[in-house]
């Protein structure tokens, strides 16, 4: 005989999850014995949402979906923010909840509510456990899903008398591991890889953007050897940062306005045309644009496309690479003066910022800041953005040193994820290390699983950009309304980070002074404790994007 909590572990551990997060729930804890049995270590955290964020942060360090485990009604409505932030960031997760025992079903049970038509509008899949011997089937049929086109999450509520029960084993149907999913790696129509490699090849002026679907797929090496191969210039968003190495020819950040505007031919893989993109209307109306995703669906919204690919990035570069090949001139040297060009756009921006990046300013100027993380990052540094106005500030600046090492929210623009990635990375990664940055309104959203890092012994460098405001919103609110108005509902308090930190027994120090910035991280990286280092930052100074952003125009 077998319990559905004990079937859970059993088709969690054929998905190879080997770690749940969850906060615990009187209609979930056989779950938990039936972790214990399978060898899938448990992390209980302090709220739902930050058992939901963790799973996501999860899968995208992995390559495995991550799985969170909460209890019904307001469990499981905590959780909806991590299950939203993970379907617009194409992030493949499994989120278990509670449910009141089917025998109470429509009589007002313990913290009952309709779990699965909430989750329907947010999730690639949501449904019920009807039955005990087809849990294990329920659940791989939801990760199954979690890859239907590009990657997202999954929902499944199973009632406690559902949960609780015991089957046969014979009667439950328990799929293997690696026999009911099939592979989704596929590089397009054949013909429209010959068509883009022809593309590539007679372009004067090529431009490619990688995003994070790059990362997502693991293609990095097949991007590399393709912009590498025809001399193109490069750009990366999102978890596509950190493809190509700082200082490599072909990485290019500051210049993608100037290359957009100019380019001939422009490649947009695995990034849809949203608010990011200006939805599209900020590539140039006389390039050849074509676009590759895993989403048929993406693929020419919001803007027309000349070409456009539905499959696994890197089977598709690799496939463009190998076309390519071969041809007596494939273009690579007559793109060296474009290239020229393109460097010298990203030196001149470079050298306009540098005064600021230097500054000594009090209060701290942002950029100072960001600088200063810039230069403490290390190979092995995982960088993590949680924020608004100073993450924003951070992107132009802060370089991750390899692919996989950079982490933000995504397009959902969710605060709150940093603690929660930092939990899912560092136990994922211990040999890592983890670099966090944080605002100060976006850390106290989830500050308090500050503790469970603490608990459960995951030391990383954590800063918080400390302005006392919810900075981006107040320079809309300025913009709009006046100065006048500007401090209406973005106003904290002068919150003293660094003594939080110790009191939850971890490293904290406080920072006034631009150089002890760089100090005072070496001193947390050497704690070998979850750390924060705040640093009070001039609340006057607006990152570039934040004064850019369409919803203040």
């Amino acid at each position: 005989m077998i319990s559905g909590g004990h079937l859970v572990a059993k088709a969690l551990k054929a998905e190879g999850v080997d770690t749940i997060f969850t906060l615990c729930g009187g209609h979930i804890i056989d779950i938990y014995d039936g972790c214990v049995d399978e060898g899938i270590e448990v992390i209980d955290v302090r709220h739902e949402q930050v058992a939901a964020h963790a799973a996501d942060g999860y899968a995208r360090i992995t390559g495995r979906p991550g799985c969170a485990v909460v209890t019904a009604g307001p469990g499981t409505t905590d959780a909806v923010t991590g299950v939203a932030n993970a379907l617009r960031a194409e992030s493949p997760m499994l989120l278990i909840g509670g449910q009141g025992a089917l025998t109470q079903h429509k009589m007002g049970s313990l913290q009952d509510l309709p779990h699965v038509d909430m989750m329907a509008p947010i999730t690639k899949f949501s449904a019920t456990v009807p039955d005990t011997a087809r849990v294990a089937d329920l659940v791989s049929m939801a990760f199954r899903e979690c890859y239907h086109g590009a990657p997202g999450p999954s929902f499944l509520e199973i009632p406690r008398d559902v949960l609780d029960a015991k089957v046969p084993v014979a009667k439950a149907r328990v799929p293997s591991a690696g026999r009911y999913r099939a592979s989704t790696r596929n590089a397009g129509d054949p013909a429209d890889i010959e068509k883009l490699a022809d593309l590539l090849v007679h372009a004067k002026k090529p431009a490619i953007l990688l995003g994070s679907q790059v990362w997502t797929t693991r293609a990095t090496e097949p991007a590399t050897e393709l912009v590498r191969g025809l001399n193109i210039p490069a750009y990366m968003n999102g978890a596509g940062r950190g493809t190509l190495p700082p200082g490599d020819p072909h990485h290019f950040q500051l210049s993608r306005r100037y290359a957009f505007d100019n380019a001939d031919v422009i490649v947009i893989v695995g990034t849809p045309f949203d608010f990011r993109m200006g939805y599209g209307k900020r590539l140039s109306p006389d390039a050849t644009v074509v676009q590759i995703d895993l989403d048929y669906r993406t693929v020419g919204k919001n803007r027309d496309v000349d070409l456009g690919i539905v499959g696994d990035a890197g089977q598709v570069l690799a496939a463009v690479a190998e076309a390519a090949t071969g041809r007596v001139d494939n273009g690579a040297v007559g793109r060296k003066a474009w290239l020229e060009e393109l460097q010298a756009v990203e030196e001149k921006a470079k050298r306009k910022r540098l005064p600021l990046q230097h500054s000594d300013a009090s209060p701290i100027h942002p950029y100072r800041l960001v600088h200063e993380i810039n230069e403490f990052l290390t190979e092995d540094s995982l960088y993590i953005g949680d924020g608004g106005d100073i993450v924003t500030f951070s992107g132009q600046v802060v370089q991750p040193k390899a692919p996989g090492h950079w982490m933000d929210p995504g397009p959902l623009g969710t605060l709150g994820v940093g603690i929660p990635f930092v939990l899912a990375a560092k136990h994922a990664r211990p040999d890592k290390e983890v670099v966090a940055l944080f605002g100060d309104g976006a850390f106290s959203l989830t500050g308090w699983d500050f503790e469970t890092l603490v608990r459960f012994d995951l030391p990383f460098v954590g800063i918080v950009g400390n302005n006392s405001s919810m900075n981006q919103i107040r320079y809309g609110q300025a913009a709009k309304y006046g100065q006048g108005r500007q401090r209406v509902g973005n106003t904290l308090g002068d919150v003293p980070y660094d003594e939080f930190a110790r009191m939850l027994g971890g490293h904290g120090e406080a920072v006034r002074d631009p150089a002890d910035i760089g100090p005072a991280l070496l001193r947390a990286r050497e704690s070998g404790k979850p750390s924060l280092v705040n640093v009070w930052i001039d609340p006057d100074v607006y990152a570039p994007g934040t004064m850019n952003q369409t919803m203040y125009k």
